[in-house]
């Protein structure tokens, strides 16, 4: 199956209200559109243990695969993550979790 699509919410001088979480998909795994500016906030709803979200590398590196960046979500916790530069993520990031128990958001500022 593909990837489940994580939307971006546009942040803007009038304001916005939080953006609806995706569930996180251990099995599919996430994508968001990226443009360089975008970032992600992640909820840990568990309370027994840490878990983990990694950003996928779009590129080899003289054709080895890089080992994806991760980030260790306490129990109870939300942490924002990025900005996820084109470059090395490329301009359809892939976000992977460990168990559904994540929750994604992804946010960008307009560009005022």
């Amino acid at each position: 199956m593909p990837r489940v699509n994580v939307p971006v919410t546009l942040i803007t001088r009038s304001g916005v209200a939080p953006a609806t979480e995706v569930n996180g998909d251990a099995t599919n795994n996430h994508s968001v559109t990226n443009d360089g500016l975008v970032w992600l906030e992640v909820r840990n709803s568990g309370s027994t243990v840490a878990r983990t979200v990694s950003a996928n590398f779009a590129n080899t590196i003289d054709g080895q695969t890089t080992t994806a960046k991760t980030w260790s979500i306490p129990t109870s916790s939300t942490r924002r993550i990025g900005p996820f530069p084109v470059r090395y993520y490329g301009t359809t990031l892939q976000i992977d979790v460990d168990n559904a128990e994540l929750k994604l958001t992804a946010y960008k500022l307009a560009n005022t």
